[in-house]
């Protein structure tokens, strides 16, 4: 049995405002049924299981990225991907914005109860393990939260700074979590690491210009678009002119400028992590050189990464392991994997 309000029958809300129950109610209908918090809560072996399930199912990329990771950790890379699976769902898979809030918050006051040691729902239980396992504060989790909720509201960003702002609760939590995770604290790594995940965030951005679009979002900064010459109609009609190619360009140097600054971390933590960053800085080179190889034009279809360039990034990631001159540098950014 799951702790959730019954679903209200819309006649019943006909000319009134649902209530926040109701409206937990209802965006928990547009979700797994799996995602709903349980009247018990699990045991710490029952809650691993679950959030190792969603991770190896829900992201083909996660179980390839923890073949490199030291099998103690897993667990606790597991119960962190959950979490940021499910909170990201809440956010982007209910399709009412009210109901998404609703969700939001509920999900933020089981953050608050998991580190006040009331854990009921089977992510914040496993969690819970990692938290003290690893001595995590709560600000990078409850960033991911801000982050998420902002995606509710605001749908344009004025300037580039904005742009990273929304990447500062967006991505670069998720790595500052990674550090935490493998004992790899410090303020000059947590500033490494903001950079190459404000750059991988940013690659997606580029890659999903249309998809966004969609979606009723823009990422691209509003003085950039006004600067090349780019509206919402340019990219509404899905055609890359000119114009917005010549934008792409200039954004995809400027994501490229970051993963550069970031690249110095690799070098600078456990030979096990260091293969993860590396693979992970290659893959956002590589969606940057995936939009350059399609002429900057992203409207018309999406850059994807084959499966062939992908084994090959890993590879080479894993190359630098045991021979540091395959490890990633500044002065190979720009070229091919």
């Amino acid at each position: 049995m799951n702790s959730v309000t019954a679903q209200p029958d819309n006649d019943a809300l006909e000319g009134r405002r649902p209530t926040q129950d109701e409206l937990i109610a209802l965006g928990w209908a547009a979700l797994p049924a799996e995602y709903r918090i349980p009247d018990a809560a699990p045991t710490l072996e029952e809650a691993r299981g679950y959030c190792r399930r969603l991770a190896e199912t829900h992201y083909e990329n996660f179980h390839v990225a923890t073949w490199f990771l030291p099998k103690a950790l897993r667990p606790h890379f597991h119960s962190i991907y959950a979490y940021c699976r499910i909170s990201d769902d809440l956010g982007d898979e209910v399709p009412d914005t009210a109901q998404a809030l609703a969700l939001l918050d509920l999900w933020g006051r089981e953050l608050d109860a998991c580190y006040e040691g009331r854990a009921r729902h089977p992510v914040f239980v496993a969690l819970a393990d990692t938290i003290r396992g690893c001595s995590i504060p709560k600000e990078p989790f409850a960033d991911l939260l801000t982050a998420f909720r902002q995606d509710q509201t605001v749908t344009r960003y004025a300037t580039m700074d904005d742009v990273l702002n929304y990447c500062h609760y967006s991505a670069n939590p998720v790595g500052r979590l990674v550090l935490y995770t493998c004992g790899e604290v410090n303020d000059e790594n947590f500033r490494l690491s903001d950079a190459t995940c404000s750059a991988l965030q940013l690659a997606n951005f580029w890659q999903d210009v249309r998809v966004d679009f969609a979606k009723g979002r823009v990422y691209l900064p509003q003085d950039d678009m006004r600067r090349f010459g780019v509206s919402d109609e340019t990219i509404a009609q899905k055609v890359a002119t000119p114009e917005f190619r010549n934008l792409m360009r200039h954004e995809v140097e400027y994501a490229r400028g970051l993963f550069v600054q970031g690249l110095a971390l690799i070098s600078r933590v456990n030979r096990d992590l260091a293969i993860d960053l590396d693979l992970f800085s290659r893959g956002g080179l590589e969606i940057l050189r995936a939009i350059e190889r399609r002429g900057y034009d992203v409207l018309s279809g999406r850059p994807e990464i084959s499966k062939g360039t992908k084994l090959a990034l890993a590879l080479r990631a894993l190359g630098g392991k045991t021979l540091p001159f395959f490890r990633l540098r500044p002065q190979s950014a720009g070229k091919a994997a």
